[in-house]
């Protein structure tokens, strides 16, 4: 028997476990993202399922959950983030090399690492929102019609902001700014 600490009366649509558990594991990968470790990714995915539980008529109103989960999160992560004196992606970056590494062994090679690396540190060369586009965009596949409805700007703009954001980054691997010495 399988009890649930989201329990619903009668006729009142899907219980909040019943709307939430489909995205859970994507948002997961997302906050995983955002934070750069384990334990912040968990405890911004805790704080945002404590704040949507008491909203669970409110959920079953939205006809695209999915993105306004994301615009949920992304919103948390950036209160979080200006609340914090430290960025984000640094605090867990070699828990997240492991964790890939985990994931497909045959995958990453040393020279594999050294480019995650050498990405991931001119990922935090960026601002908090160019950084947040390039993650949902071109890491976790958002197209640019729901990262229009998440975070509420026009494609246009969208498109020029990861323009942008790309192009610094390119500049930044292309000068060696973020180079980091591989010991392999």
């Amino acid at each position: 028997m399988k009890i649930s600490i989201f329990s619903r009366h009668r006729g009142q649509g899907p219980s909040f476990e019943e709307m939430v558990a489909p995205h859970l594991e994507r948002l997961h990968r997302l906050a995983y993202r955002y934070s750069g470790n384990q334990a912040d990714a968990e405890d911004l995915i805790q704080d945002l399922l404590v704040k949507l539980i008491p909203r669970t008529d409110e959920l079953r109103k939205v006809e695209q959950l999915h993105p306004w989960l994301v615009k949920a999160l992304y919103r948390l992560h950036i209160d979080r983030f200006r609340k914090s004196s430290r960025s984000p992606v640094d605090a867990g970056y070699d828990e997240h090399i492991n964790h890939s590494a985990e994931a497909d062994p045959n995958d990453m090679s040393p020279s594999r690492v050294g480019l995650i690396r050498d990405l991931q540190s001119a990922l935090q060369h960026l601002n908090e929102e160019q950084r947040a586009l390039v993650i949902m965009h071109d890491i976790e596949s958002y197209t640019l019609a729901e990262l229009e409805i998440i975070l509420e700007t026009p494609i246009g703009t969208l498109k020029s902001r990861l323009h942008r954001s790309r192009a610094k980054l390119r500049k930044l691997l292309k000068e060696g700014t973020v180079s980091l010495q591989r010991a392999c």
